[in-house]
């Protein structure tokens, strides 16, 4: 390989290995591995390298089709870069969430990303003072993580919560996954403070991110008495629940309900209406979140945060009302 390319031995190892090299580098030597049909021995890699080419995901919940993009990006982009994703749901459970970053972690993973489903839980700073971590979403609380990706949650409910007011809506329910076991989640604590100083009612009711679960909780929202005028869910797919129990009791969005999500899911666009919603950028999420674990994983050791701005999907699904 090395007489073939007019590359040291060294350099050669290095750019199979996707580190220490010029991106043409690896490209190059790549193309003349495969033109040999060279492949490298993953076993023999590891040993020499004490590292395993995996790459820990551990997704809040998979029944959240955002996340399942996510997923599918991270684990694409980490190919690219010649690692390996091994992803894991916590299924929205904080206790099941410290259970596999724990394994994972065992397990000897080279880094780990998670989209926190309890980031304020004390086990973070243990976690990442011996395994590189970066956080999506949320920052972990007290733990020094390799890099974060952080929403700025402030900007985007404040976003959405004056959309709905500046379209007359005053009584909100505001559909969310968090439990009473992870009370402290930012965006939570943001609406209640945005809806306070906007002068809205809201019920913040937490609803799952799987489309049975949060149709059964839509149908009791919608069903109540005082039945808000708008609901604005911390997810799409809680949304396409709202959607669903609408249908069911022959409520028509958005002349009857309002609704907003806040992840812009692709189908979200193809609802009819489409979904109005806030775009947090997927693609600029995957291309940040993969490029610090791997520069991590290969030694770097500047921190980074990068703060993801949210953008409002103006659509159909939310009325003007004069009431």
């Amino acid at each position: 390989m090395a007489k073939a390319t007019g590359l040291s031995p060294a350099a050669v190892s290095y750019a199979l290995r996707g580190m220490q090299v010029s991106e043409e580098t690896i490209e190059r030597v790549r193309r003349v591995a495969a033109e040999l049909g060279y492949e490298a021995d993953p076993i023999a890699r590891a040993l020499a390298s004490g590292r395993t080419g995996m790459i820990g995901l551990l997704c809040g919940s998979l029944e959240d089709l955002w996340q399942q993009s996510l997923g599918v990006g991270i684990g694409r982009a980490l190919k690219d870069k010649d690692r390996y994703a091994l992803m894991l749901d916590a299924a929205g459970d904080p206790v099941r969430e410290r259970t596999l970053a724990q394994q994972l972690r065992d397990q000897r993973v080279d880094g780990l990303i998670v989209q926190p489903v309890d980031p304020a839980a004390g086990f973070w700073a243990e976690l990442c003072a011996t395994l590189p971590v970066v956080a999506i979403g949320d920052a972990l609380a007290g733990a020094r993580t390799a890099g974060e990706v952080v929403f700025d949650n402030r900007r985007g409910t404040t976003m959405a919560l004056e959309h709905l007011r500046d379209n007359g809506h005053r009584h909100l329910a505001v559909l969310t996954p968090t439990m009473a076991s992870t009370p402290d989640r930012p965006a939570d604590v943001y609406v209640a403070a945005e809806a306070e100083r906007l002068g809205l009612e809201i019920d913040l009711v937490t609803a799952p991110q799987s489309l049975t679960g949060a149709t059964e909780v839509a149908r009791r929202v919608l069903s109540a008495e005082h039945r808000p005028t708008a609901l604005f869910c911390f997810a799409d797919s809680i949304a396409y629940g709202v959607y669903a129990a609408a249908d069911e009791q022959g409520l028509r969005i958005p002349e009857d309900i309002s609704v907003m999500g806040y992840d812009d899911h692709p189908m979200s666009g193809l609802l009819k209406p489409a979904l109005t919603t806030v775009d947090w950028d997927i693609d600029g999420i995957v291309r940040a979140a993969v490029r610090l674990v791997v520069a991590a994983t290969d030694g770097a050791t500047r921190r980074r945060r990068i703060v993801q701005a949210p953008e409002l999907r103006q659509r159909a699904s939310v009325a003007r009302i004069t009431r």
